[in-house]
């Protein structure tokens, strides 16, 4: 007993410092920390299922982080862990962030009008609509001018027409994003690229480049580089003690909900777990969490062809796909959530923790995943069970003194749990529980 008290403790007090506990890479050179999947959990045969749908729907790099640590990497085809890609839409994370250095260090303010940097008459609207426009309205993807012109991509002052007033509308509509570019710019006096490079690229070790693309500036890299920049956001802008982004209110408002027309949208990172979402191309509401599979703290970066980054603080992981989609959405979160329900299936069935040597209490739990309901079993009665969450927080307790008990997880959320068993005879048995 002793022993299994003492394992869960260490669980409980690794969980909740795990933000001290993050490895980050060196800063030059291709040395990363791995983690063995079989240490998680995780089994081959289900990473196998995982790396076979990826490839199925054109994925050219995976990568996922625990810790920091790379659990699983993989490349597809000819595509290798030097080799350059898009970020797509998902690159407007980094514009994001960098906004934010540029307020930090006294540059701009996210509430200054975007004509401040950019001129007079940078809209075809009247001057009173176009100085309503601020960088925030930028940001939030609530600028009020009509995405529905011929080419959203276009910045030039002819395509970007008068909708509604800014803020009273969120519409996903690239050419006032793109021009957050040259608000940088010209509030800096460095171009993009090298002032990203100064102020992310170096402090992290990413490697990567924007380069023009039409009426865009898409950002290109490796999928290690993409993996640095989910790293430092997943530690809230601080890589390995660094403070590189020491506006902490600008952060927070940055990976949390930004207005109140799309409650799963920040400064250009999509948010789950909130009550409703809006899509691009749509003004349809629809009610429920953006990727239903996924944990309800996840936010990431999502860009056009299925690039994306996964950023989890309550299970200290990253994940990131690169590659082609078999559709042509804008933004395709399906793809997404699918490849989150391989995620969420990575773990070996088991009946709880160190199985074989505490196998003589013969409890059992299942349905394990379960989704309604999970039932243990013992040959000696219960007295009471305890579930807890990631962080190692009591979510749930059930008092009983028989030898099956059934419990309700209905109300739970997505994810990984630990149940902890206290049998009559003063044994306690602990497991995990997965909730679909």
């Amino acid at each position: 007993m002793k022993r299994i008290c003492i394992f869960i403790s260490a669980i409980i007090v690794s969980l909740n410092v795990n933000a001290q506990s993050l490895y980050f890479p060196p800063t030059t050179g291709s040395t990363w920390a791995t983690i063995s999947p079989q240490t998680l959990g995780y089994c081959q045969t289900k990473i196998d299922s995982l790396y076979a749908f990826l490839e199925s729907n054109n994925t050219k790099a995976f990568i996922l982080l625990k810790d920091g640590k790379i659990v699983l990497e993989k490349y597809f085809g000819s595509h290798t862990q030097t080799t350059p890609w898009q970020w797509a839409s998902a690159g407007k994370t980094i514009t994001s962030f960098m906004v934010g250095i540029a307020q930090q260090e006294g540059y701009l303010s996210i509430f200054d009008t975007t004509s401040t940097y950019l001129g007079q008459g940078w809209t075809d609207c009247t001057p009173t609509q176009e100085e309503k426009i601020t960088i925030k309205h930028q940001l939030s993807m609530t600028s009020g001018l009509d995405d529905g012109v011929p080419d959203h991509f276009c910045t030039l002052d002819t395509c970007l027409i008068y909708k509604a007033d800014a803020g009273t509308r969120w519409a996903y509509h690239n050419g006032p994003y793109t021009l957050l570019d040259k608000v940088i710019e010209n509030a800096t006096g460095l171009t993009l690229n090298s002032y990203t490079t100064e102020k992310l690229k170096n402090p992290i070790g990413m490697s990567g480049s924007f380069i023009p693309v039409g009426y865009n500036n898409v950002f290109f890299s490796n999928a290690r580089s993409m993996a640095r920049f989910g790293l430092l956001i997943l530690n809230n802008g601080n890589w390995s003690g660094n403070q590189i982004m020491t506006d902490n209110t600008y952060f927070i408002q940055m990976v949390n909900t930004s207005q109140t027309l799309n409650m799963s949208y920040g400064y250009f990172w999509w948010l789950n777990g909130k009550q409703s979402y809006m899509l691009p191309s749509s003004q349809i509401v629809f009610s429920g969490h953006l990727n239903p599979n996924a944990p309800a703290d996840m936010f990431v970066a999502m860009g056009k062809d299925g690039q994306f980054l996964n950023v989890i603080p309550s299970q200290n992981m990253v994940w990131l796909r690169m590659g082609d989609a078999p559709n042509n959405l804008p933004v395709p979160f399906l793809l997404n959530d699918n490849i989150w329900e391989y995620v969420n299936d990575l773990q070996c069935a088991t009946t709880g923790i160190d199985n074989e040597v505490y196998q003589d209490d013969f409890v059992q739990v299942f349905p394990n995943p379960s989704n309604d309901i999970i039932i243990l079993k013992s040959e000696k009665k219960f007295e009471k069970v305890e579930v807890f969450n990631v962080q190692g927080h009591l979510v749930m307790t059930e008092n009983t003194s028989s030898k099956e008990i059934s419990i309700s997880i209905r109300e739970l959320q997505s994810g990984f749990y630990f149940v902890k068993a206290s049998l009559i005879n003063g044994r306690i048995w602990s497991g995990k529980l997965i909730k679909k």
